[in-house]
């Protein structure tokens, strides 16, 4: 029986490629992950998230940006493109272009089955290590679930899980509520 073995590539030949992509790709270790159509479900909820994010943060100077955003994780040297994220910092962005953000405080995930293991495995591992990231939250788009890290002073990181109809207060007081995260979505709202 014959073995392959999975083509590692490098950070610089990953943007190389992602440069001149038709469609995106995300890098975890040395491997290019295509990233896949979204469904109706997943659509919705992130720009559910987007508008519930727009109203909490009113006048704040907060940039909350969509899944076109890549983010760059330093320490591990990876790049994701998440659903949602917010950073009410000066945004921080490393060449080259299209360049890549190094400091969000909130990423959102909506989960389904095809990403449901890779967001909470590889992805979590390194957004954990961002250091201007605060909350993690991972909103399924196939049931009515909502899970949302939070990082202490100390530095570790909480589950504070969401019930059904509940809400969660993000850092700096952001508060999401599923009944709102989940509005026309068939099934779940």
């Amino acid at each position: 029986m014959a073995v392959t073995h999975a083509t590692r590539f490098t950070a610089k030949e990953y943007l190389a490629l992602e440069a001149v992509a038709e469609v995106r790709h995300e890098f975890t270790g040395g491997q290019i992950v295509a990233m896949a159509g979204a469904e109706l479900e997943h659509n919705q909820i992130a720009q559910n998230v987007r508008s519930e994010l727009t109203a909490a943060l009113g006048d704040r100077p907060c940039h909350i940006i969509g899944s076109d955003q890549r983010v760059f994780a330093e320490v591990t040297g990876e790049y994701f493109y998440p659903d949602v994220l917010v950073t009410c910092l000066e945004p921080r962005l490393v060449d080259p272009r299209s360049r890549s953000l190094v400091n969000p405080q909130l990423i959102v995930e909506v989960l389904s089955e095809s990403t449901e293991r890779y967001d909470r495995g590889d992805k979590w591992l390194a957004y954990r290590t961002i250091p201007s990231l605060t909350d993690y939250v991972m909103i399924s788009s196939l049931r009515r679930e909502v899970e949302h890290y939070q990082r202490l002073p100390d530095g570790s990181w909480t589950l504070r899980p969401v019930m059904r109809d509940g809400e969660t207060v993000l850092t700096g007081g952001i508060t999401l509520h599923v009944r709102r995260l989940y509005r026309l979505v068939p099934g779940l709202d």
